[in-house]
């Protein structure tokens, strides 16, 4: 089989182009249930904050997401004391499975120098500082991007629920509900995710749980809640919530090691771990890091810290050339400041 890549980077993003007059960034993370946008002021080291509502097409369709997008942005740039004429460069990193129509309607809007690429590629700068490297997405589903050192990109994963999402919040909790089930009918070892199940969806019985997969149905959203419940139960030693876990670590890892072949990464690079199904702690983070250092010894793998419009602007950063001006340890601090305050 020929392969491409799935997502590239943007050749504005491969070959910087340093632009002088640049002081002011725009970075913008646009999700399923909101959007942030942040204007960064080179010269002052400012950060200045808009919101805005859902700016996936996906989940609103295109005109509601480009109209979320903008809102915020203006927002940012208005609490910036700026025109968007002003702005060295503007990157919008956004969900969805169709960036390219965003992109054609916020350009008819803006100007082409609006740069918008898919969020996984706003992970990967905020899991590496927009360097080699690879970030690792495990919230509701999960997702796998990195870039090389002579800038080849690959995704692996990012197919959603049904074709894919391995070790996701979404894919532990459907798990935990199926060994319940196998618990429940004999077919399979006991556990206590058979009495958290119930528990937690508020049903009288697993079947009860189970049945409400179909009937009410249970979204993406609350079956991955239920992560936390394995977390726990994992926690308290129950070997059929620890190995579900290691099993989802495995399959996750088989992605990482996948984009880490494509991308030609060897010796030490980060593997940044963004997102919620990450906050079990140890008893995902060591199986996940034992199967990663299998096959990358050197690679550094840590939970990222900064928020992902932190990874928007170092992408407009690297945009108009000046990457060096942004520091990532920086501007997580400020980032952490802005949302904080």
């Amino acid at each position: 089989m020929q392969r491409t890549p799935l997502v590239e980077l943007p050749a504005v993003l491969a070959q910087e182009q340093p632009r002088r007059d640049a002081r002011y960034l725009l970075g913008v993370d646009g999700g399923a249930t909101k959007t942030l946008a942040a204007v960064l002021d080179l010269q002052a080291r400012v950060l200045h904050l808009g919101h805005g509502g859902p700016s996936n097409k996906d989940a609103v369709g295109a005109d509601a997401a480009v109209r979320a997008l903008l809102s915020a942005a203006d927002e940012a740039i208005a609490a910036a004391g700026i025109s968007s004429e002003q702005l060295g460069s503007a990157v919008l990193a956004i969900a969805g499975t169709d960036t390219a129509a965003i992109a054609a309607n916020v350009r008819s809007a803006r100007t082409d120098a609006w740069l918008v690429v898919n969020d996984v590629v706003g992970a990967w700068a905020t899991a590496t500082g927009a360097g080699p490297g690879v970030a690792v997405i495990s919230g509701t589903g999960s997702n796998v991007f990195g870039v090389g050192r002579d800038g080849r990109a690959w995704r692996a994963g990012g197919w959603g629920h049904l074709l894919g999402d391995e070790g996701s919040g979404y894919w532990l909790g459907l798990q935990s509900i199926k060994a319940a089930l196998r618990d429940r009918e004999a077919s399979g070892p006991a556990t206590a995710l058979s009495d958290a199940v119930p528990a937690f969806f508020h049903a009288p019985s697993v079947e009860a749980a189970a049945s409400r997969v179909y009937s009410k149905p249970l979204t993406k959203g609350e079956i991955a809640a239920f992560a936390v419940e394995t977390s726990a139960v994992a926690d308290r030693g129950d070997q059929v919530a620890r190995e579900l876990y290691e099993r989802g670590a495995s399959e996750l890892a088989a992605q990482i090691v996948a984009v880490i072949d494509q991308t030609g990464l060897s010796g030490a690079f980060p593997v940044g771990l963004i997102g919620s199904a990450f906050k079990a702690g140890a008893v995902f983070l060591k199986p996940l890091a034992r199967a990663i250092h299998a096959h990358a010894p050197e690679a550094s793998v840590v939970p990222v810290a900064m928020a992902p419009v932190g990874g928007a602007l170092l992408l407009a950063a690297r945009a108009c050339g000046h990457a060096a001006e942004v520091p990532p340890r920086e501007l997580a601090a400020l980032v952490h400041s802005a949302l904080a305050g």
